[in-house]
């Protein structure tokens, strides 16, 4: 159904563009992996193909598109029997963007919940340092995936410092593949240019069902003149509290001019507070350190492999293994265009 409602989008964003003039390029890019995961005696395998659609529509006017089409390849019964595998579709978002001004970017439709940093900026396969999402990037992002309007811009910008918002409103939605809950949110960070700093807080509060406030804060620091990356998120709601913080430092020029190898380490922990039905995170406390190592090899190819170890209270801990192999791919629709 998901990979249906993509086809029958990309067409008619195709003959949209087709309309528009030869400089408003439409680009279908996006990644495809294979990934495996052991976590204790269970192991899991998932292929998934990630495309993503940009079609701009004049100056202002800017359609994008995500889906994720993935299978879940396991075992019958967990770590015994033969494999089985399920496929799924989802439309991650389908937004229009509206760029007013360098202030203001309006946007509706179907898109990523803007809470913290990892849903909307980090969770795309070929970005992840990681193969899966930290525990507490659940809270406040309310499934991941919100539908309704956007606004967003830079409040002040110069060459000091940078301050930027976003403000959302979602809407309640039962429909298959666009299923979305009725929130209300805010994002404003600030960030330094000489420091390749951002720092940042999130706000979302809940109107429908069990009613509740999420909180949070981001920190994004890639310095200027080294190639590290470090990034973090702590996270407040009535179900709990966490932090994940993880850093890479990539090794450029490791096997050729094309090539580079990142070690990479991340450390999570969930602290439950109650039990709430749908949350989407860990039903008791949990703590999560993992090392792992990227190998970037030429045409956006890229390797990864991972360890962590799970301690969870009143449960036995296990370790987690975790390979996997991406493609990022990238090129325009229109014939005799190049990007």
């Amino acid at each position: 159904m998901g990979a249906r409602v993509l086809l029958a989008f990309t067409l008619i964003l195709f003959g949209l563009s087709s309309a528009s003039a030869q400089s408003n390029t439409p680009i279908l890019s996006g990644g495809a992996g294979f990934f495996s995961a052991t976590q204790g005696d269970n192991t899991f395998f998932q292929p998934v193909v990630a495309p993503v659609l940009v079609v701009p529509l004049g100056e202002k006017w800017l359609v994008e598109s995500r889906a994720d089409l993935r299978g879940f390849i396991s075992r019958e019964d967990g770590s015994t029997g033969p494999y089985q595998g399920q496929f799924f579709g989802t439309l991650e978002y389908l937004q229009l963007d509206y760029n007013a001004n360098s202030h203001l970017t309006i946007t509706a439709g179907r898109f990523l919940t803007p809470f913290g940093i990892f849903n909307e900026r980090i969770s795309a396969i070929w970005i992840n340092k990681f193969q899966d999402a930290p525990a507490v990037a659940a809270i406040g992002i309310a499934g991941g995936y919100s539908d309704g309007f956007m606004l967003r811009g830079a409040l002040i910008s110069n060459d000091r410092y940078v301050v930027n918002y976003t403000t959302y409103f979602s809407t309640l939605s039962t429909v298959n593949k666009f299923e979305s809950e009725r929130t209300f949110g805010a994002r404003l960070g600030v960030f330094l240019p000489k420091l390749g700093l951002e720092v940042g807080t999130s706000y979302q509060r809940k109107l429908q069902d069990q009613r509740m406030n999420s909180f949070g804060t981001h920190l994004s620091w890639t310095p200027s003149g080294l190639p590290l990356e470090v990034k973090g998120e702590w996270a407040h709601s009535l179900s709990g509290q966490g932090y994940w913080i993880q850093g890479g430092y990539r090794l450029s020029q490791f096997g050729g001019p094309n090539s580079a190898i990142e070690p990479v380490f991340r450390m999570q922990q969930f602290f439950r507070s109650r039990l709430i039905a749908g949350d989407s995170l860990p039903s008791t406390n949990v703590r999560r350190p993992e090392f792992g190592l990227n190998y970037y090899l030429p045409r956006e190819v890229r390797l990864n492999a991972s360890y962590g170890r799970q301690f969870i209270s009143q449960s036995t801990d296990v370790n987690v293994w975790e390979f996997g192999i991406t493609y990022r791919f990238l090129f325009p629709l229109l014939p005799g265009e190049s990007k």
